[in-house]
């Protein structure tokens, strides 16, 4: 948990969370913040499995893992592959687009290029390719004046996307389940507060929309964690414009390390499926190994 990436905040939460389940579950839990000792402190421990509750970068980018594998420690969730395809989201996207499945148009542009002009008629959103948790978004709107005011610490490329109006929708997979769709209602932009904090945003599970969109993003969400090689949980998010019926829907990106905090949509969608958190959390520890 913890860890050093933009997300490490998140990311003691859901540890914090987890821990404390898997305790009311008999396990005996040590809680790790990952410095960049992790290797040496995790050959000392030499637990049985390691739950990975880390976000972001070096956690869910196969980096890790890695690690895991090396020292051969059974863990959660992803493997070194499908962690780190997941992370790259122009990577991803180019083969869920090679399956046949709705993506968001985008493309990948120099930093010093994005601030000088419009690299993509407006309306578009600016995000790191490697990041998450909506770390670092700028949503340049149809009367821009000019190109965005990039911060000085984004990576040297970003990725550029074609702004998709319409709902926010995301799927949990567990398994090969695809549990449920969630619609996020915010008073704006899904950002970063609007995820954590209490009362950023309100979760409709299920979500109030056609028979035909709901099946479609359960069957997009399955065929995403396959695309990738997931292991455990993920879960994929979803733009839909409800105008234009099945072909408003384009999916945006996969996760593979969900957020499991009080606010947290994953364990929603555990329980909308009669599956209590801490069940939840015992069915991923089950499922840890080495070779994912």
């Amino acid at each position: 948990m913890g860890g050093i990436s933009a997300e490490r905040e998140v990311s003691l939460s859901t540890g914090r969370e987890c821990a404390t389940a898997l305790r009311g579950e008999g396990y005996d839990v040590i809680e790790v913040d990952a410095g960049r000792d992790l290797a040496s402190r995790l050959a000392d421990l030499s637990p049985d499995v390691c739950f990975n509750a880390l976000h972001g970068r070096f956690g869910e980018d196969g980096c890790v893992q890695g690690i895991l594998e090396w020292l051969r420690i059974p863990y959660t969730h992803s493997g070194v592959l499908a962690s780190a395809l997941a992370m790259d989201k122009a990577r991803s996207k180019a083969a869920f687009r090679a399956a046949g499945l709705p993506v968001a148009e985008s493309m990948i542009a120099p930093k010093s290029e994005i601030a000088a002009a419009h690299v993509l008629p407006p309306p578009y959103v600016v995000k790191p390719n490697r990041e998450g948790s909506s770390v670092g978004i700028y949503i340049v709107h149809e009367d821009a004046n000019g190109p965005p005011v990039l911060a000085d610490d984004l990576p040297d490329d970003l990725m550029v996307e074609t702004y998709l109006p319409g709902r926010e929708l995301t799927v949990s997979v567990m398994g090969d389940r695809a549990l449920a769709v969630t619609e996020i209602l915010t008073d704006g932009w899904y950002d970063y507060d609007a995820k954590y904090k209490p009362g950023g945003s309100r979760h409709v599970v299920p979500a109030e929309i056609p028979d035909e969109i709901t099946e479609a993003c359960l069957s997009m969400a399955a065929r995403c964690h396959d695309i990738v090689g997931c292991r455990g949980v993920s879960r994929t998010d979803f733009r839909w414009d409800d105008t234009r019926g099945l072909d408003g829907l384009k999916i945006l990106e996969i996760n593979t390390q969900p957020g499991m905090t009080p606010t947290s949509l994953t364990p929603e969608h555990a329980a909308a499926v009669g599956m209590s958190f801490g069940a939840l959390c015992r069915w991923i520890v089950e499922d840890a190994s080495c070779d994912r």
